[in-house]
């Protein structure tokens, strides 16, 4: 049976002439003593009731702020690693240009370079050419030379063995070996 503070203020004891009653009030004392242990006993549970959900929600809290910075240093991390690959991603590209550049260069440096031993080598065929034309031209000369000198004594010779029937010297045929 559970008292309530009505219930302990509305109740009347029997009266004697004496005072009140002793087996009401005792009865009525163990009532209440049964309620206000049973009382103390749920205000117990409560109160270690309370406890236990404070401790949760300590622990609740250390959750919630080791989950707030794990995910701002994840955040953290994430915007770190952003920017690190952004800046790899730039001096990657600008290496590459560096290189590209190098590549442009050294092919301008080899085309100068081509274009400089062809003219080189045009410059030694014209020499080449020229050099040979004249070469050509004065063994041109020589064998024209030698021509008229040929036709010039055979002409003679035609004219002088008419004249006289003689057999040429061996002067005679040293010039004919070297007209050949």
């Amino acid at each position: 049976m559970s008292i309530t503070p009505i219930d302990i203020q509305q109740h009347r004891f029997k009266t004697r002439p004496l005072g009140y009653e002793k087996t009401g009030v005792d009865h009525f004392l163990e009532l209440i003593s049964d309620e206000l242990e049973r009382l103390t006993r749920v205000n117990q549970g409560l109160k270690e009731e309370l406890a236990r959900a404070r401790v949760t929600m300590e622990e609740m809290r250390g959750r919630e702020s080791t989950l707030k910075q794990t995910l701002m240093t994840a955040q953290q991390m994430s915007e770190d690693m952003k920017n690190n690959a952004r800046r790899e991603g730039e001096i990657l590209i600008a290496d590459a240009h560096l290189r590209a550049e190098r590549i442009v260069r050294d092919a301008e440096d080899r085309r100068i370079q081509l274009v400089s031993e062809v003219q080189e080598i045009k410059r030694q065929k014209i020499a080449f050419e020229a050099g040979l034309r004249a070469l050509v031209e004065s063994h041109m000369r020589l064998l024209d030379l030698d021509v008229l000198s040929l036709a010039g004594r055979e002409f003679g010779e035609l004219e002088a063995g008419d004249a006289s029937e003689e057999k040429p010297s061996a002067g005679d045929d040293k010039l004919e070996l070297e007209g050949f």
